[in-house]
């Protein structure tokens, strides 16, 4: 006989393991020295959150972007994006641990502070790189998309964490197993 079902016991943990992946994410956007924009061909201007490089060849001439105010609002929303999403990974570890329910809605809510903060840095910044350009294409690349995919993981999260609740019984193993398929 098969069975088929969901086990919300085991299952509970892919929400913190997701908002790890979402951590990293972070990390590698924050901490990338090349990545956020690149010229079109590469080879002559390449940014990251902190500065800006331009040159040829071996003869490159970078300048921090961290004198300008909309740079440093950037970089400020995103590193105090990921501390409150290192908050929100702790408590929702603590609430799966305790069983802690009450506690996953206020996981969402933080979340939610995450992805507003990083959605504002992640707009600002193209609008105001592209007002120091003048000439060519410009593509954003690798590292602004691990930011962009990190506050979507945390938008994900946040929308779980706040519907969790609902499956209170099932999370903590005490309703009745609802198989989706039974073959007898």
């Amino acid at each position: 006989m098969f069975r088929c079902g969901i086990a919300y016991p085991r299952c509970r943990w892919i929400v913190p393991l997701l908002l790890v992946f979402a951590i990293i994410f972070d990390i590698i956007a924050i901490a990338a020295q090349s990545g956020w924009v690149e010229d079109e061909d590469a080879k002559t201007h390449y940014a990251s959150m902190w500065d800006q490089c331009r040159g040829r060849n071996d003869n490159w001439e970078c300048k921090s972007l961290m004198e300008y105010s909309w740079a440093q609002a950037v970089a400020a929303l995103m590193i105090i994006g990921l501390i409150i999403l290192i908050l929100a990974f702790i408590l929702s570890v603590l609430a799966m641990c305790n069983l802690n329910i009450g506690m996953l809605p206020v996981v969402g809510i933080l979340l939610i502070i995450v992805v507003i903060f990083q959605v504002i840095a992640l707009i600002i910044y193209p609008v105001k790189f592209n007002e120091l350009i003048f000439e060519g294409n410009y593509f954003y690349t690798w590292a602004y998309g691990f930011g962009w995919g990190a506050t979507i993981l945390c938008l994900g999260c946040a929308i779980l964490f706040c519907c969790l609740p609902r499956y209170e019984d099932e999370l903590s193993g005490n309703a009745k197993v609802k198989y989706i398929y039974s073959s007898a």
